[in-house]
């Protein structure tokens, strides 16, 4: 408004989690971020509130969209059917020279590199990574234990359970229980990547993980993926394989289902306030010092803004 000052981006911990958007045209009007379907009905979304838009086949996006998303510091990324494939991803602000150049010292450093894989090991598993053993020998240690936590979730939830396996090409030809974990998952991989790219990482220099472009996603959102979003997955599934109701009510669109369980999810968890301070724990576990910033850099994430009352009270 004239004469104000432009509102302060919320800050990252203090959003929604995350929308999926599909077959509609987002666009700016009268002022407001909006999705135009086919029919011209509009529908407003508070793209300040979200961290993340996943923008599915059928969406257009205008200029005006991009750079009020970008103002907002939201994150857009362009995905496949159900958030399977990742085609592009915006920019939410916040990415820095000095954090860029820090994360790429410890994925060159081999020492460095093995710390941070190791501390990432003992917060996934709760316990110290074994003795002794190089980062190929701990993925195949980790890979061996992921397919056993699978298999006894499968068990509890009374699943039925081939093994993680889904074609990203032909997404109906996978069964239930795999769409569900695809659709938990790449939920979990979007927000996760708007932290990554707000707190000035890069999504490809990762640690464990390694020439993908969401490799340090990957690292990160793993930590969390077991707590939060394959116990929805299954559980989905399972009333779906039992052709049974969920907490009362009949699930006729499992990928739906999920997406609404994982948003929920992720606020109980308060997955949002974590992200970011998970990063800088990781990478601090090499023992390298963070550099100082200089004087004329961006902030790592949008600051709170300053109260004008006291606790307890708005403002």
């Amino acid at each position: 408004m004239p004469g104000l000052p432009p509102p302060r981006p919320i800050p990252i911990k203090d959003r929604a989690s995350i929308l999926f958007l599909e077959k509609g045209r987002l666009d700016v009007l009268d002022g407001a971020f909006v999705l135009v379907d086919e029919a011209g009905v509009r529908l407003h979304i508070p793209v300040g509130g979200i961290v993340c838009l996943m923008l599915e086949p059928g969406t257009r996006v205008s200029h005006a969209a991009v750079a009020l998303a970008a103002r907002a510091g939201t994150l857009l990324i362009w995905v496949g059917e159900a958030g399977v494939r990742l085609y592009a991803a915006g920019q939410p602000g916040g990415a820095r020279a000095d954090r860029l150049l820090y994360q790429a010292r410890l994925a060159l450093d081999d020492e460095a590199r093995l710390k941070v894989v190791r501390k990432m090991y003992a917060m996934r598993f709760n316990e110290e990574a074994p003795a002794r053993r190089s980062i190929d020998q701990l993925r195949g240690i980790e890979g061996a234990r992921v397919r056993a936590m699978y298999k006894a979730l499968a068990t509890q939830y009374g699943v039925t359970w081939t093994g993680r396996d889904y074609d990203p090409h032909d997404w109906g030809a996978s069964d239930t229980v795999n769409r569900s974990l695809s659709a938990a998952t790449a939920a979990l991989y979007g927000i996760t990547e708007a932290a990554v790219l707000a707190a000035g990482y890069a999504p490809a220099i990762g640690f464990l993980h390694t020439g993908k472009p969401q490799s340090f996603v990957y690292d990160i959102a793993d930590l969390y993926k077991f707590e939060i979003v394959v116990p929805v997955a299954f559980r989905v599934a399972a009333a779906v394989q039992a052709n049974r109701p969920l907490d009362g009510c009949r699930v006729s669109d499992p990928v739906g289902e999920v997406r609404r369980r994982c948003r929920d999810a992720f606020r109980r968890s308060q997955i949002l306030t974590r992200l970011i301070p998970t990063i800088e724990e990781v990478l601090a576990a090499s023992g390298l010092p963070v550099p100082e910033a200089p004087p004329e850099a961006m902030a790592v994430a949008f600051d709170d803004a300053e109260k004008l009352g006291d606790d307890g009270h708005r403002g």
